[in-house]
């Protein structure tokens, strides 16, 4: 194969992307691999397929490229030093695109299990590569070269598949079935009828017929087989930043775990675009690496987190605990971190479901903002997280409105933040207020009709689209009764549960241990959490450390 000369020329590396290596960190990997000669029109990877090898170009050129059909384009072309792949590769994902060479060279290949070691053993080497991922994964979702969802906006499954797919960070593009005049000539090239959309087309045009969120998670690499390990020491359920923190100490000390996530790793962390106040990032880390740097940390040390798995039952059983989930499947545990957070609340308003994925979010991520660009919009809520996303939106939008119901946005927000909106020019803070109506304008959103709540005046705000962060239910309904709860559903621990049901155990509980004995709870899910990420991840540590001492106190 030889490629147009235009397609031979190195891609520019404005923000960390593309980063070449240096001659002591490619003798530093030539140890854990092997140098392969190749050939121009030889493939290292393909479109829509996983490899266990970490590829680095050390002479000729690699070009990237994204097959749509039947038109192959060039994407990026990488020359001497620079290395192959994104995020995926480190999380048993197929690939997005095609690697192929574009001139005789010479590369070299590393076992990406090696890798890892690799790069947790050299800090500078790791976060090189790390970052070079995290900042190609947002391209690719800039850019829209992922999953294809065909479908239309207004199907629950539809927005379902669109809700998925942001949370767990996956590049995608939506082909709508009620606005992009191509969508129904491109089921046809599918052989797919409307009745069976929503459709996923995967990378390497694999079509998945309105599929389930494990479905599409199985060939995606989110979801795997669980180990027969037999009894667990400890089942984590809810990989939000307690959850994940807690999977990290455990599996790193060498306790057989497993773990679980409803929908996605990260928790409502997972969905804010910068955390600011997070200890050790003094330029702030979005929710996204957070989660992904985590999860990579877990599988470091031997545990993957499962996504989906929504839990739906905890009994005692003989001394042990077995959870069940949502598809059949039981884990037998000595010990339980219950971090399932909390479900959004949604606006007290009718008729809004057929928006929810479209112009209606609960997240403000990368995703949602391609979505909404130089669109006006609307972000209600008077708390931190409303006003991350406030400032974030803000970057491409030409108008953020921030809807609050009180009359001191200091009283829920860090100061930080207070200051940062303030003194945004476009943003602009609307205290006393609440959404009383979504205005469409045929099947789009408009604006939002408001009412300052002391006057009862009415105004109409345009927005093309409503950011919603008005707080959270706890998930604690799978507890089937067999743990204590506060008057909202919050889960009681330690000095607030009083004591244990069972009348032969003597013992008080634990500070994070619930009324069931190696039970515990973490994050936004226990009765007094404070509502911070770093508060979560202490829990999540010491949650583990109090596994211990239950554990041997059981010997």
């Amino acid at each position: 194969m030889t490629l147009p000369a235009q397609d031979l020329v190195e891609t520019p590396d404005p923000h960390g992307a593309f980063p070449r290596l240096t001659r002591e960190q490619l003798e530093k990997l030539s140890a854990a691999g092997e140098r392969r000669p190749v050939r121009p029109g030889e493939v290292l990877y393909a479109q829509g397929e996983e490899t266990t090898d970490w590829f680095v170009v050390l002479s000729g050129k690699v070009a990237i490229q994204h097959r749509e059909g039947d038109d192959t384009r060039t994407v990026r072309v990488h020359g001497p030093g620079r290395f192959l792949g994104e995020l995926g590769l480190l999380e048993g994902q197929p690939s997005f695109f095609t690697a192929v060479a574009a001139e005789p060279g010479e590369v070299l290949v590393i076992p990406v299990d090696a890798l890892k070691w690799l790069v947790f053993g050299d800090p500078g080497l790791g976060d090189l590569i790390l970052h070079a991922y995290f900042v190609r994964r947002a391209l690719i979702i800039g850019s829209g070269d992922g999953l294809r969802i065909i479908g239309s906006c207004y199907s629950p499954d539809t927005r379902r598949l669109l809700e998925f797919v942001a949370r767990n960070r996956l590049p995608y593009r939506l082909d709508d079935l009620d606005q992009d005049h191509g969508a129904e000539e491109l089921l046809r090239r599918l052989g797919v009828t409307v009745d069976e959309t929503p459709v996923v087309v995967l990378p390497g045009a694999r079509v998945l017929r309105n599929p389930g969120n494990a479905e599409l998670a199985a060939a995606m690499g989110l979801r795997h087989v669980e180990p027969p390990v037999g009894v667990r020491d400890l089942l984590v359920v809810g990989a939000g930043p307690g959850g994940l923190a807690a999977v990290v100490y455990a599996a790193s000390e060498g306790l057989a775990t497993s773990a679980f996530d409803a929908v996605a790793a990260g928790g409502q962390a997972g969905t804010t675009s910068r955390i600011e106040n997070y200890l050790g990032f003094p330029s702030g880390i979005s929710g996204a690496e957070l989660a992904e740097r985590s999860l990579i940390q877990a599988d470091k040390f031997g545990v993957r987190v499962a996504v989906p798995g929504e839990a739906r039952t905890l009994v005692p059983k003989d001394g042990l605990y077995a959870v069940g989930f949502d598809d059949g499947t039981e884990i037998v545990t000595r010990t339980v971190i219950i971090a399932s957070g909390a479900r959004y609340r949604r606006l007290p308003l009718p008729r809004l479901d057929h928006l929810e994925g479209t112009c209606l979010y609960y997240a403000a991520t990368p995703q949602e903002a391609r979505q909404c660009r130089a669109d006006p919009v609307a972000v209600v809520g008077g708390g931190n997280s409303a006003g991350q996303a406030a400032v974030f939106l803000a970057e491409t939008s030409p108008v953020v409105h921030l809807l609050v119901r009180g009359g001191d946005l200091g009283k829920d927000m860090s100061r930080y933040l207070v200051d940062q909106v303030h003194g945004h020019p476009r943003v602009r803070v609307h205290l006393h207020t609440e959404v009383r109506e979504v205005v469409e304008d045929g099947k789009a959103m408009a604006a939002v009709e408001v009412e300052d709540n002391r006057t009862h005046e009415r105004d109409r705000l345009a927005a093309r689209a409503l950011f919603v962060f008005i707080g959270a239910a706890p998930h604690t309904d799978w507890l089937s009764g067999h743990i204590a709860l506060d008057d909202d559903g919050f889960v009681l621990t330690g000095a607030d549960v009083g004591g244990f049901a069972d009348a032969g155990i003597s013992r008080a509980p634990l500070p994070l241990e619930t009324s069931s004995p190696g039970v515990f709870a973490v994050g936004d899910v226990r009765h007094g959490s404070v509502k911070r990420v770093a508060s979560a991840v202490g829990e999540g540590a010491m949650a583990v450390r109090l596994v211990h001492e239950h554990l041997a106190q059981q010997l």
